[in-house]
């Protein structure tokens, strides 16, 4: 633990991960100031989404609720302020966060090809925490350990930054690759890009009548997925 601190207090010493962790806050409120700005004007967010794809359904649902859409998009243009103001960093990433774990379990509940950004984002939000440690550490309901005398220690240096930005890399590469064979069908963002992935599915059929039951019938997304893996099964069987 005490190497730990130490290896914490090099990098929040060094311009690097100080400036990282800059660009970190100015990414996050950038991301939430023009969809909070979308729903304080009562626009339906993702126009584009269709109305059958499971988000954009939550989407029109969430619209209809009046003004608490009008709150949801104030409370998100506050979190952005909240996060770029120094003093209120520390504030806003944790409101930040509360936020953006929501809308990511969302997104891969429903399957959406923004899950990447979201994730990463949920990411870039942790590391914000992360750096504020020192603040945050009286509300964990952990035991702080006691100093351990100082011992000199050679400075990571360079190696340190490498290390971090090496495993940021190799996240990203997990996050993008993993991602893409998450799942073995998705509703897409719209008719055209669900129908696209029965050309090089094993099942074409049962992925005609998956996109069918999405944006012809209008059937909720658990329900599709339970016809598809049902007939999935039986070709399986089929072969067998």
């Amino acid at each position: 633990m005490n190497r730990l601190r130490e290896i914490f207090n090099e990098a929040k010493s060094d311009k690097w991960f100080q400036n990282f962790a800059v660009f970190c806050r100015i990414t996050l409120a950038a991301s939430f100031l023009p969809t909070g700005y979308v729903k304080i004007m009562g626009q339906r967010f993702a126009e584009g989404l269709s109305h059958n794809n499971p988000l954009g359904s939550y989407f029109d649902a969430l619209l209809a609720t009046g003004y608490y859409y009008t709150f949801i998009g104030i409370t998100q243009v506050a979190i952005a302020i909240l996060v770029l103001i120094p003093r209120t960093a520390l504030l806003g990433t944790l409101m930040y966060f509360c936020m953006i774990v929501n809308i990511s379990v969302l997104t891969y509940a429903t399957r959406f090809h923004g899950t990447r950004l979201v994730t990463i984002m949920v990411l870039a939000c942790l590391y914000l925490l992360i750096w504020d440690y020192d603040r945050i550490k009286h509300i964990l309901p952990f035991r702080q350990p006691h100093p351990a005398p100082q011992v000199i220690r050679r400075p990571l240096g360079k190696r340190l930054r490498i290390l971090f930005f090496g495993g940021c890399i190799a996240a990203l590469a997990v996050i993008i690759i993993g991602t893409s064979y998450l799942y073995e069908i998705v509703p897409g963002d719209s008719e055209e890009e669900a129908r696209s992935q029965c050309l090089t599915s094993k099942n074409p059929e049962a992925c005609e009548a998956f996109c069918d039951c999405i944006y012809k019938q209008g059937q909720p997304l658990d329900i599709c997925l339970a016809a598809f893996n049902k007939a999935d099964d039986m070709r399986r069987s089929d072969v067998k």
